[in-house]
């Protein structure tokens, strides 16, 4: 039995802790739940799926190489799905205060292994990923 979470502007991550509760999800169950956290994006961002990462969101922000600047993306491995936020390693600073649960899902500088849904967690890299956006924006990299 799949939970079905509607993507909308705003996630309401009081919803999904009442649908979810603390049961268990499959892998499609947290790639929708980490879709819904870029679903207010979509707009001023790029879809870039690649080879390594299969919902890609990049700004239209060309760098040296003439790639497009990476936003975030997630991409399902074989008992996980990890998140990838570019800002956190762009500007390190962004993760201070960050909870140590959180710190406990991150595997390098700017990636996060999900296994199920937290929505304690959630809601945190909710606030993360708009705080990274924000940043993105005020450093002028959302042209």
């Amino acid at each position: 039995m799949g939970l079905h979470l509607q993507l909308t502007e705003e996630c309401s991550w009081h919803q999904i802790d009442n649908l979810v509760g603390n049961r268990s999800l499959d892998l499609s169950e947290v790639t929708d739940a980490l879709k819904a956290i870029l679903k207010p994006y979509e707009k001023s961002l790029v879809s870039t799926p690649t080879a390594t990462v299969e919902y890609c969101l990049s700004t239209r922000h060309v760098l040296p190489n003439k790639q497009a600047l990476f936003f975030a993306g997630y991409h399902p491995r074989k008992g996980y799905v990890s998140y990838y936020l570019m800002p956190v390693y762009m500007f390190p600073e962004l993760l201070n205060g960050m909870s140590p649960e959180l710190r406990r899902r991150m595997q390098g500088k700017s990636c996060f292994n999900f296994k199920s849904v937290d929505p304690s967690l959630f809601k945190e890299l909710t606030a993360l990923t708009k705080t990274g956006f924000d940043r993105f924006k005020k450093e002028g990299l959302l042209e």
